[in-house]
């Protein structure tokens, strides 16, 4: 019977938000009330353990669709990120890549319309659907000004963040890129400490110390040279506007719905077709970005990078609709091994002991940041309670009578 007290707490530090347990002096299952007397105790013994058993079960549910949820948003972001390392072996030109995946966005709205019809009841039409969602813009809908005042801060750092990202994969290996890129958790953090008032914790200033120690290793791991510097400026830039981007977000339109989130992302992949489409072809006669002919661009490579880019950023935006946003989280630092692998395997990169410890601190600063704010708290119910678990009952049988050795679902912590 040891479950039920443990598992409130433990839930809670995987998902805080969420509200596990309640304090109640009655309770009440399958419409009966718990009563005074021997047999109102068994029976609201076993209406407990089975409401124990019915919030496992969702949450074991639920935690298994976070590891399928892990498992896909790691092997897209580690294939994306290897398939762009390949591509620009043939496609030396970052920008026009960034242009082409961006303009994938497109994409994300009727995809998001497709599996809203699928699981509501409720039937819309794309054009209702698309005028339910557009009242993020305003009561007028989208306009001209709506559009350029909410999109285009995003669509810029959206760019930026992807071409920052891939100008520094050009130099530098992908175990490095992606180590550094998750840097970008600790600069939210200071961000919306410092722009949204979110509340102080300590544990995530030492994070926070912890990724910027990193990022100094990692480029003293390759001895100060000009253009490992360069790179990992870029990708430490990256992961900056990466951070405004989200608090940006947040600022902004607030806390919007998944529709609304998807045609924000469909106007930026718009917006980015209609009017950056001129920037590849002048980088391109000036000189700036060098391919050959059309019919020699590897076409199969780009449409590759684009489309995980694409399933990247649906798991990592739509995927807390199924699963705790923890386990999300989890998948990008999962990242940083799996293309260690890959690089170590391919002989691309050296793991001398200043690296390993560089990747070592970042990585476990990203893990500190993942910690929920009263993540105190809830360690110090679960000790309580296994505490309570190593002490011997006293009293027998009329322990068993007393309030507080009887089964209950939980108390707030």
């Amino acid at each position: 019977m040891w479950l039920h007290h443990l598992l409130p707490p433990l839930l809670l530090l995987l998902h805080p938000g969420e509200n596990l347990v309640r304090e109640n002096t009655t309770v009440i299952a399958d419409g009966h009330p718990a009563g005074a007397g021997a047999a109102a105790e068994s029976r609201g013994g076993g209406q407990t353990l089975r409401c124990c058993l019915h919030v496992t079960v969702a949450h074991l549910r639920k935690t298994l669709w976070g590891v399928a949820m892990v498992t896909c948003v790691c092997s897209t972001w580690t294939g994306s990120t290897q398939l762009a390392k390949v591509t620009f072996r043939q496609f030396d030109a970052p920008f026009t890549l960034t242009w082409f995946a961006t303009t994938w966005n497109i994409l994300v709205f009727p995809l998001y319309y497709m599996v809203h019809v699928c699981r509501s009841s409720e039937r819309l039409t794309p054009w209702q659907s698309f005028r339910q969602c557009s009242r993020l813009f305003g009561d007028n809908g989208m306009t001209v000004r709506t559009v350029v005042v909410k999109t285009a801060p995003f669509g810029l750092l959206w760019t930026m963040t992807l071409y920052l990202y891939l100008q520094a994969l050009r130099k530098l290996s992908t175990t490095d890129a992606s180590a550094l890129f998750c840097c970008n958790k600790a600069f939210v953090f200071l961000l919306s400490w410092i722009l949204l008032r979110d509340r102080f914790m300590g544990v995530r200033i030492v994070a926070a110390i912890l990724a910027i120690a990193g990022i100094v290793m990692m480029t003293y791991a390759d001895g100060f040279h000009s253009r490992s510097v360069i790179a990992i400026s870029f990708v430490v830039a990256s992961a900056s506007t990466s951070a405004m981007y989200k608090v940006l977000f947040k600022m902004v339109l607030g806390s919007a719905k998944f529709g609304e989130a998807a045609l924000v992302l469909t106007v930026i992949g718009g917006a980015n077709l209609i009017l950056v489409s001129p920037v590849p072809l002048v980088l391109y006669f000036t000189g700036v970005e060098h391919f050959s002919s059309p019919s020699d661009i590897p076409w199969g490579c780009l449409c590759g990078v684009a489309g995980l880019l694409l399933a990247f950023n649906l798991l990592v935006n739509f995927g807390v609709a199924i699963t705790y946003p923890t386990l999300i989280s989890l998948g990008v630092i999962l990242s940083v091994p799996v293309n260690a692998l890959v690089d170590l395997h391919t002989c691309e990169i050296q793991f001398n002991t200043v690296r390993l410890i560089a990747i070592a601190l970042i990585c476990l600063g990203f893990l500190l940041l993942l910690l929920p704010e009263d993540w105190d708290r809830a360690l110090l119910h679960v000790a309580s309670r296994l505490r309570k678990q190593d002490q011997p009952a006293e009293g027998g049988t009329e322990s068993r009578r007393t309030p507080s050795s009887m089964p209950t679902f939980g108390h707030q912590p």
